[in-house]
């Protein structure tokens, strides 16, 4: 061990044996003893306060305090050096507290409208809104979401005004769903534009017929088609619509085809903003002649320096800032020449007037001309250099800048987007949002993704106000939403509201129609509300909600109808990821919810199909349209509509139903299945009621019809047979005629009579293979045929018929009584004992 820690020692002094220099001597103190050498010979050196004399003097020099400044650094209290001042410690609480009760009021103001979202969902649901007396009604035990029961309702109804436009509506989405039929184009957003147009009284809801005509800009549908008698040429020539924009707009946002989608969104939107605010200039115009001036001439230009006359002219003077170039208003008159799409009679007057233009703004015409004649409103990088400098230098700091020429550097240029308003010239909503979409550039600043960022950080408030107060607007949200592509979004801002539900629903087909609508997958569906919304995708509609939620106040009234709306939920068939199959599966579910809900009689064979008289069988709406729900043949038709339709019926104790449908399906077999369980339910009631009566001739008809085509045969057949003939003998035995009660029941060969015991015993083992609405009404059986027994005994005894005849017919009955109780003793277990003592006591009188 010793020698093993001197190796250690010596190796350990190695370590630094490279360091050492024979010149040198060896240090061999600790670090505190060098600090404490090294203080000592500090202390020893001469000179240090002549050092800090000096310093004080060449300080002196440049005015320094020095000894005051060490004083006041040696009594300087940190401690309080970054504590607020007082006033800022007031002025910090309240911000603080007044940013505690924003936030609170928000927070408060959201959970209430959020609360009243969905209590009114629940209450929609349950059959009643707010304050109303609408009672629900449970007729459907099935959803598409995996839930057991179904409550669908009626809500309130609607008022005239409203069902005029539903009537309106209605209209469009039939002819819709007859051109797809067709395999032809639809011109569906100018038809609802003319429907909403046709129904508008209330001059709030032109804001609902000017968001239809945004989204016909957006789409750039054609306003009409060629008529069918060119069908040919038409399916040939005309541009194809439907889904036409699902490609790009459910695909990669950022495919190049998105991209060119967004870029048409804000083009569409700007465009329609712009025909909009020239209407507004012609009724300014119309309204005041006198003033505008506007004499013969009826072009653009003069429209317009008509308007910036009635508009900036006050008094014999132009408005502050309004800049006369030539004596005219030239910048306004560009401005508004472009603000209502007329680019080209921009340049043109702005070619009149060169000379003059050129002498304030040396390259202004060059800018606008490249400006008007680019596709995409786009300008090159050297024509936007030019205008950022000039803009820069002359005009953004400027107090006396002439806005509008202002306005025109910022749309020709891009400039400075983040600026969102120019004072004098965005002085309305409409022209605030077409300086936006205007400036909108996917390649910079997220395009009109960014903007609609900013728009929806506004939120609803910012542009329709609060709802109930005075000057508050409906539908402008929405309008705002689709301009900047938010399509989603924008329907749920109208069914948000009570009347605008009707135009969130037709607003939705038409967006669906076009291929833009996203609609959400089954596991994202909210039963709140139909929009979903996802921090990891973009927002979704679910369409087959909002549809079934418009059409349930009226699908028993009015299935047909209802069935066209449903037509629509299989647009979004072709959307990826397994979407586009849930929404097939949700149209066929909705059909079947109309079908077990719509009302009995004619107009629901109408719906369904069914037999003639003859025995042919023909079609119905439903399956003439099933190409729209995606259903290629009779086999698909039978088994996703017909029988599974069929099976909700049953639960929904609508049993004639359930079996003509099964009957339609070609489900013969169910369909003895279901009579006879039927007809066992109804032989056990006390009382015959209307229901259990046609369910009794609906048997008797298929039993027929089954009879002649030898379908079904096998027990349940003769089951249904055997409680058609006890529910004669029912009947019978209450309108007096035992003896036909008594052949009828003796036919039904369900009880044996004849006194054989070892047949007897035989045919109570048989009774156990019997089907089940058989076995359950065996007390039924045996207390009615005990009792016809009994009927017949007394008037038989009673009777004046000869004394040989009477006392044999009487020995025919007790053998027929004993034979009962026989075989009601080898079944004893399956009834009560009341019953089988009852039968005993009724044997006893038979034998007396």
């Amino acid at each position: 061990m010793t020698a093993d820690l001197s190796s250690l020692l010596n190796a350990s002094k190695a370590l630094t044996s490279h360091l050492a220099r024979p010149d040198l001597p060896s240090v061999n103190l600790s670090l505190d003893q060098i600090e404490a050498q090294s203080r000592r010979l500090v202390s020893r050196q001469p000179g240090t306060s002549a050092d800090a004399g000096r310093a004080n003097y060449l300080l002196a020099q440049a005015h320094v305090d020095a000894p005051a400044l060490a004083n006041s650094i040696a009594h300087l209290n940190t401690r309080t050096t970054f504590s607020p001042s007082k006033r800022f410690r007031t002025q910090m609480s309240r911000g603080r507290r007044e940013t505690q009760e924003e936030f609170y009021r928000v927070l408060e103001d959201r959970g209430k409208r959020d609360w009243e979202a969905r209590k009114k969902r629940v209450f929609e649901q349950l059959g009643a809104r707010v304050g109303g007396d609408n009672r629900a009604v449970a007729e459907l035990k099935k959803s598409t979401h995996g839930k057991n029961l179904l409550s669908a309702s009626v809500g309130p109804a609607p008022t005239l005004q409203m069902q005029s436009k539903m009537m309106a509506y209605d209209r469009v989405v039939s002819e819709l769903n007859a051109s797809r039929l067709r395999g032809t184009s639809y011109p569906v957003v100018h038809a609802l534009v003319q429907a909403s147009l046709s129904t508008n009284s209330d001059p709030r809801s032109l804001q609902i017929t000017q968001t239809f005509h945004i989204l016909s800009k957006i789409t750039g549908e054609p306003p009409a088609l060629p008529p069918l008698s060119h069908a040919g040429a038409h399916i040939l020539n005309a541009p194809l619509i439907e889904r036409k924009f699902a490609r790009a707009y459910l695909g990669d946002t950022e495919s190049r085809e998105a991209i060119e989608l967004r870029r048409q969104i804000a083009k569409g939107a700007r465009e329609a903003l712009e025909e909009q605010y020239w209407d507004v200039i012609e009724r300014t115009i119309q309204a005041r002649p006198q003033e505008a001036r506007l004499g013969g001439d009826p072009s653009v230009a003069n429209k317009i320096r008509a308007y910036i006359f009635l508009r900036h002219y006050r008094n014999g003077e132009w408005e502050d800032r309004i800049e006369l170039v030539a004596g005219q208003p030239i910048w306004a008159k560009l401005f508004y020449l472009v603000r209502t799409g007329h680019g080209q009679e921009a340049l043109d007057e702005a070619t009149r007037f060169q000379q003059a233009i050129e002498h304030r703004e040396s390259s202004f015409l060059s800018h606008l001309r490249a400006w008007v004649e680019s596709a995409d409103r786009r300008l090159p990088k050297p024509h936007r250099d030019q205008l950022h400098a000039a803009y820069n230098a002359h005009m953004l700091h400027s107090a006396t800048a002439d806005p509008f020429k202002l306005a025109l550097y910022k749309l020709m240029g891009k400039i400075d987007p983040a600026r969102r308003s120019v004072a004098q010239v965005t002085v309305t909503t409409e022209d605030w949002l077409w300086l936006q979409l205007s400036l909108v550039d996917e390649d910079e600043f997220g395009g009109l993704r960014g903007l609609a960022e900013v728009l929806l950080s506004y939120g609803e408030r910012h542009f329709d106000g609060v709802p109930g107060q005075k000057g508050a607007k409906r539908g402008v949200w929405a309008g705002v939403l689709l301009m900047c592509g938010q399509f989603e979004r924008a329907v749920a801002a109208l069914w948000d509201h009570h009347d605008t539900e009707v135009d969130a629903v037709h607003l939705a087909i038409a967006l669906a129609y076009h291929g833009l609508l996203r609609v959400p997958s089954r596991a994202e569906t909210s039963d709140v509300t139909p929009l979903t919304l996802s921090p990891v995708s973009p927002p979704a509609l679910s369409l087959s909600t909002l549809i079934w939620r418009y059409i349930r106040q009226f699908v028993k009234m009015d299935a047909r109808e209802a069935l066209q709306y449903v037509y629509c939920v299989g647009l979004a068939a072709d959307q990826p990821g397994g979407v586009g199959k849930e929404q097939v599966e949700n149209a066929w579910e909705l059909v079947r919810r109309i079908i077990v809900l719509a009302n009995t009689g004619a107009a629901w064979e109408d719906l369904v199909g069914g037999f003639r008289p003859d025995g042919t069988r023909f079609s119905g709406a439903i399956e003439q349209n099933a190409a729209l729900l995606k259903l290629d043949d009779t086999r698909e038709y039978n088994e996703h509509i017909l029988i599974r339709a069929a099976k909700s019926s049953e639960e929904a104790d609508r049993i004639p139903e359930a079996i003509k449908l099964y009957n339609l399906a070609g489900d013969y077999t169910t369909v003895i299945a279901v009579l006879a369980q039927a007809l066992g339910n109804t032989i056990a009631q006390p009382s015959v009621d209307e229901k259990a009566r046609g369910i009794e001739r609906t048997a008797a008809d298929v039993l027929r019809h089954y009879e002649r085509t030898n379908r079904a045969v096998g027990k349940e057949r003769d089951a249904v047979i055997r409680m058609l003939r006890v529910r004669e003998a029912m009947d019978a035995k209450d309108a007096g005629r035992v003896e036909s009660a008594l052949e009828l029941m003796e036919s039904t060969d369900l009880i044996p009579m004849d006194g054989d015991v070892a047949k007897v015993t035989k045919r109570a083992e048989e009774f156990r293979e019997l089907p089940d609405a058989l076995q359950r009404n065996l007390q039924t059986f045996l207390t009615l045929t005990m009792d016809i027994l009994t009927a017949v005994h007394q008037k038989v005894k009673g009777s004046s018929l000869p004394d040989v005849t009477r006392q044999s017919t009487l020995a025919a009955l007790r053998k027929k009584s004993r034979s009962l109780i026989l075989f009601a003793g080898n079944l004893k277990y399956r009834m009560s004992p009341d019953v089988y003592s009852y039968l005993a006591r009724l044997d006893v009188e038979i034998a007396l």
